[in-house]
């Protein structure tokens, strides 16, 4: 049995250095080329070329090394009745969870107006008061929910938006109900997978619809926002600021206006980070799965995409 892991090369050697500790009998091969093309039953994957699995006349399964799968089926070779699987963990979601709880927090306790008080060696006690945040969760899949669970339950007023309807202790919405979502907020945390559907939806039309100057947090990915069209959004105060983790191209150019805009906070693409030990046993388990007829965990619906 022999893997291909076709990622870049830090990501690579994680993945490599767990799939050794777990598995030590397992050949692992990072990049195509020295690998031996017709052993190659499972392919990881991230960033990778385009066209590169045509090489492997035998692959079995193929496997997303975040989260997210629409890297992956962006390449249009990949035979369709390829399985397809990606890493569900739930330290992905604490760690999503706890960056989105870090963004709603600066602005619910105002910090920026503490910092630059610092700045100026001045006492603010009791000049800055809390925001009161209607919070609006783009997307209750298994992270986003889990973040609006968590913010309901620190007591703020939280809903939530996803394609079908979900069973939830907060309001709730789907399907047509966008515009009434939107209108309720103050601040939206987008959590939505890149799909033909969501691309670009953090745009100027949705914008539009928020009837309050709303801060926007994305955490989800660059190709479902519109950047020029949150620059021009934050200049005309439809949106407070944005908490931004996501961007268009990444890394982002330094000639992007978001670095310097005095609105945007912004990381890089670190809001979840993939833990390898936990992802390669996910992995494991599926091959184990696949071998003995059994239905695969996580599998990916490719009209979907998640």
């Amino acid at each position: 049995m022999s893997v291909v892991i076709l990622a870049p090369p830090v990501p690579s050697a994680k993945w490599k250095a767990a799939f050794n500790a777990l598995a030590p009998e397992i050949e692992v091969f990072e990049g195509f080329e020295k690998a031996p093309l017709e052993q190659i039953k499972y392919a990881m994957l991230w960033r990778f070329p385009p066209g590169v699995l045509s090489k492997f006349p035998n692959l079995k399964l193929i496997y997303s090394m975040g989260a997210g799968v629409d890297g992956v089926l962006a390449d249009s070779s990949i035979p369709k009745e390829l399985p397809l699987c990606r890493v569900v963990d739930p330290q992905m979601a604490f760690s999503m969870t706890n960056y989105i709880l870090m963004a709603v927090l600066q602005h619910h306790r105002q910090w920026d107006a503490y910092a630059a008080a610092q700045k100026k060696k001045h006492w603010a006690q009791h000049e800055v008061d809390e925001l009161d945040l209607q919070i609006g969760v783009l997307g209750l899949g298994h992270l986003g929910m889990d973040a609006a669970l968590k913010l309901h339950q620190l007591g703020f007023s939280v809903s939530g938006y996803s394609n079908s309807p979900k069973n939830t202790p907060f309001s709730s919405y789907s399907g047509a109900a966008l515009t009434t979502f939107l209108a309720e907020l103050n601040m939206l945390i987008c959590v939505l997978p890149l799909t033909p559907k969501t691309k670009g939806i953090l745009s100027n039309p949705l914008f539009k619809q928020l009837k309050q100057p709303t801060y926007l947090i994305n955490v989800s990915r660059g190709g479902v926002q519109v950047e020029d069209d949150i620059v021009e959004a934050l200049d005309k105060g439809q949106l407070s600021g944005a908490f931004l983790d996501v961007f268009e191209q990444e890394p982002l150019p330094k000639e992007s206006p978001l670095w310097h805009h005095p609105k945007i906070k912004l990381t890089p693409h670190i809001a979840s980070l993939t833990r390898e030990h936990e992802s390669v046993r996910q992995v494991l388990e599926n091959i184990k799965r696949l071998e003995n007829g059994i239905p695969l965990l996580h599998q990916v619906d490719r009209e979907k995409m998640y």
